[in-house]
Parts: structure tokens; C-alpha cells; sequence
């Protein structure tokens, strides 16, 4: 036989076998964990967001004080007659 056909024997026999026990509580602590993982998410979602938020906030306040936009003053004057 192939290797394959081994493996397939083998499954077989662990699928015919005594199938172990299912812990009682075991859907609810499924739920549990599913729900705590949700609250999770949805609380580095909203962090997510507030951090983009506040830097937006940060990049409009420091845009607004700067005027990066703007052609800086010349450092030198301008010479006439020359």
C-alpha cells in the first residue's frame, strides 16, 4: 500500500474509536471567549481611532500656527543700484 492509504487506514481507526468526552460548560466558555475577544476588538478599534483622531487634531493645530504653505521671509535685503 501507499503511504497514502496508510494514513487513510489510520484515520479511520482514531474515527472508529471511543470519541472522547465533551466538557458540559464547554459552549459556554466558548461564548465567554468569543465575547471577551469581541470587547476586545471593538476596544482597540475605538483606541485606533482616537489615536488617529487626536493626531489629525495635532496636525491641523500645528499646520494652522506654522503655515507651512507660506514662503518664508528672506533672510537677506534686497540690494538696489547694483
Amino acid at each position: 500500500m501507499s503511504r497514502g492509504g496508510n494514513r487513510e487506514n489510520e484515520v479511520r481507526r482514531m474515527l472508529d474509536g471511543p470519541h472522547p468526552q465533551v466538557p458540559t460548560d464547554l459552549a459556554r466558555r466558548a461564548a465567554e471567549r468569543g465575547a471577551r475577544l469581541l470587547r476586545r476588538r471593538r476596544l482597540a478599534r475605538r483606541l485606533a481611532l482616537l489615536v488617529a483622531f487626536a493626531a489629525v487634531v495635532a496636525f491641523t493645530v500645528w499646520a494652522v500656527r506654522v503655515q507651512p504653505w507660506q514662503v518664508p521671509p528672506t533672510k537677506t535685503t534686497p540690494l538696489d543700484g547694483w
